[in-house]
């Protein structure tokens, strides 16, 4: 087996492992067709391979895993010793001296392929899987409040999918919502995403990676009966080429490691998932993700989504600026003949593949799920009760006793915002309560509470408490336990201010809570 990459290559775990798998599927002695003892073996008994077409049809089996397919490419006399996964490029190679570079010349050799759509055989992930129905629930809590649409990021692992041979199955534990604009019919994310390398690093920690994105496309239609409009069909569309695109680009960002590539890398795990209404008008989920050519269509720059049809993407020309190489699709005729056609726009149902996306009958809990109290806020979020402030935090850890914080501390959405908290930074030290929330140590995570930033905090939040108490505003109030604050004129205050004596910020005389840490000025 030819092996390119395998010096450097860093494979995920799930590839590591069903590459030790034989894949081979067994079969039990037929009792009307096999003539044999029981330690011999016939045709009808015989072990077959994972992308044994009889099989999958048998099986309901749509698209082979991505590792039958391999297995496929490395099968035979000359056991993959020539198999090769090649990249699609459709940009002009660089290089050539024979002309004049692009716009000036162009030859066969640098010239890229046409791309003729088909229908991929395999896909690289074969089910996405929430651990439980609460990750939707939260994540859909903004929709329910606002009737505006959502993006998030899903985070969780890869592990083997025993439903398909040698499959994959994308299981998230978390949803992170990244900062956006949103309305009723749009959603405008901010990229470059910011804080992705933190929010990363700390999934990272966890034992977490990005597996994948998720989105909502739900127009109420009875308020009184909870039904949602039924939006996306075989007769509309089931993504939009924009959604495709976006896809595309995702899953280019984040490439499938693979040891057949000569580049080291070939399509990609991340996944699409969409909650809209069904046939049945109930909120439901579907999983996508596009095919390989698509990512390159993307990559190189070659597709756009039209202005006044989702269900269409647009095939750029060539211009001077960029040479873009034929895109061919095939359609049937009134007769039944295949008839190939140039791309201009194009059905985006030529560059999807579906996978199921689902929450599992006996739930599963990698963040406590806090039944009986209430969860910390979701970052990006700029509704009222909803917001991450200091508040907040205080509000939130008043529920757990001492012994309680690694409970407290195992929620995604909270660990994120200490991490990346204004007010002290804890991001250097917060290491060893992921190993603790991780590994569920309960000691280690207690022992993390005693370093000096965290003290920090909690002395913070009893002040804030004592105040509180006391009758004293929230920080922007203006109430203090008296009843209310001598009023200041502003003319007096020019240039005077105070030190808070809780984070030492200096702040202006016509504020009496801190602008920093928004604990009340000491009296």
């Amino acid at each position: 087996m030819t092996s390119f990459k395998q010096a450097s290559l860093n494979e995920d775990d799930v590839d590591t492992l069903l590459w030790k798998e034989s894949g081979k599927i067994e079969r039990n002695k037929d009792s009307k067709l096999c003539r044999h003892g029981s330690k011999a073996m016939c045709v009808h008994c015989t072990p077959i391979e994972p992308y044994d077409e009889a099989y999958m049809r048998e099986h309901n089996i749509k698209h082979m895993s991505f590792h039958s397919y391999l297995r496929k490419m490395t099968g035979g006399v000359d056991k993959g010793k020539f198999a090769a996964l090649e990249n699609i490029s459709c940009k002009v190679k660089e290089g050539c001296k024979g002309h004049l570079p692009w716009p000036n010349g162009i030859c066969t050799k640098c010239q890229p392929s046409g791309v003729t759509l088909t229908r991929q055989l395999y896909r690289h992930v074969d089910n996405v899987v929430f651990e439980n129905a609460s990750i939707v629930e939260i994540f859909l809590n903004y929709w329910r409040l606002t009737g505006h649409q959502r993006i998030g990021f899903l985070y969780g692992f890869y592990e083997p999918h025993k439903d398909v041979p040698l499959g994959i199955k994308a299981t998230v534990v978390a949803i992170y919502e990244p900062p956006q604009e949103s309305g009723r019919d749009f959603v405008k994310l901010q990229l470059p995403e910011p804080n992705s390398d933190v929010v990363n690093s700390i999934a990272a920690d966890l034992g977490l990676q990005r597996v994948g994105w998720i989105f909502t496309d739900l127009i109420p239609e009875d308020v009184s009966k909870g039904t949602v409009k039924y939006l996306r069909s075989a007769a509309s569309h089931f993504l939009t080429a924009q959604e495709c695109c976006l896809a595309g680009h995702f899953q280019n960002v984040h490439p499938n490691p693979c040891r057949l590539s000569p580049d080291g890398y070939f399509g990609s795990k991340f996944v699409t998932v969409c909650v809209t209404g069904d046939k049945d008008n109930q909120i439901h989920m579907e999983g996508y993700q596009v095919s390989n050519q698509c990512m390159a269509l993307v990559r190189d720059n070659c597709l756009l989504p039209t202005k006044d049809a989702p269900e269409l993407a647009f095939v750029r020309e060539t211009s001077k600026q960029q040479y873009v190489p034929d895109v061919f699709y095939t359609e049937k005729d009134g007769f039944g003949n295949e008839i190939k056609k140039v791309a201009r726009t194009l059905p985006v149902e030529y560059l999807l593949i579906d996978l199921p996306a689902s929450a599992p009958v006996e739930p599963r809990f990698t963040f406590n799920p806090l039944r009986d109290k209430t969860p910390f806020p979701v970052e990006s979020r700029s509704i009222q009760g909803h917001l991450q402030d200091f508040d907040a935090l205080s509000r939130y850890l008043r529920q757990f006793s001492k012994n309680e914080f690694l409970e407290a501390a195992s929620d995604f959405h909270f660990i994120l915002y200490i991490a990346m908290m204004d007010l002290l930074p804890l991001r250097g030290s917060i290491k060893p309560l992921l190993t603790a929330i991780k590994n569920k140590d309960r000691q280690l995570a207690s022992e993390w509470t005693k370093n000096e930033e965290w003290a920090t905090v909690e002395q913070l939040m009893v002040a804030q408490n004592l105040a509180s108490s006391m009758g004293v505003s929230s920080p922007g109030g203006s109430q203090n336990a008296g009843g209310g604050t001598p009023s200041r004129n502003p003319d007096e205050d020019v240039g005077i201010t105070w030190p808070c004596t809780h984070c030492t910020f200096e702040n202006s005389s016509n504020s009496t809570n801190c602008e920093m840490c928004g604990l009340p000025q000491s009296q």
